[in-house]
């Protein structure tokens, strides 16, 4: 029962991992587990293999547990590709929704720093990254920041110009700049919450 627990307390949404046992070493959660997939796809060429090459143990970094941080140790294989044309002879698997290439923080851990990062930023990030028993300082958030993908741009069809003081009570030229942005109007239908009548 016990086992059932832990493997649903941490891995709910992990397929192929089993938990060997849970080590609270002061105030240090240790969590140790392995890979159990039978097969892994190769990320240069997608060619699944079961030919296992050699196993090792990774140290990931995951969400602390009442306040204590844990760290997973993965054994995971490394399996030898079967296309022969491959340019990568071994590879490392990968667990979905677990780790990913060269992390050193479970895809859990690594979601929350995100968000943390791009609603906090720097120095107010990491402060509450240490709150939450997580160690990230400014510098990693900001890189977790440059790393995350552009946002998709649209182009707007209504833009607005508006004009702005950079100095308080300077209206000269010099003084003054300008800002464009788009002021797509709002759509609204009768009698839902956005209607004119209602604000």
């Amino acid at each position: 029962m016990g086992d059932v627990f832990l493997q649903d307390l941490w891995f709910h949404q992990v397929e192929g991992v089993v938990i060997e046992n849970v080590v609270v070493d002061g105030e240090l959660v240790v969590v140790r587990a392995r890979a159990s997939a039978d097969r892994a796809e190769c990320p240069a060429c997608g060619t699944t293999s079961g030919r296992v090459h050699s196993r090792y143990v990774r140290r990931l970094a995951d969400t602390a547990v009442a306040g204590r941080p844990v760290v997973i140790e993965l054994q995971v294989r490394r399996f030898r590709c079967r296309d022969r044309a491959c340019r990568q002879a071994t590879f490392a698997e990968q667990v979905n929704g677990l780790t990913f290439r060269h992390g050193r923080r479970s895809t859990g851990l690594q979601t929350v720093l995100q968000q943390v990062a791009v609603m906090l930023a720097g120095r107010a990030g990491a402060r509450l990254a240490h709150t939450l028993a997580v160690r990230a300082s400014r510098s990693t958030l900001l890189r977790l920041i440059r790393r995350l993908p552009e946002p998709e741009l649209h182009t707007p069809r209504v833009l607005g110009v508006d004009e702005f003081a950079l100095r308080k009570g300077h209206n000269s030229t010099r003084a003054a700049r300008s800002i464009c942005c788009p002021t797509e109007p709002r759509r609204w239908s009768p009698g839902s919450p956005t209607t004119p009548a209602s604000r």
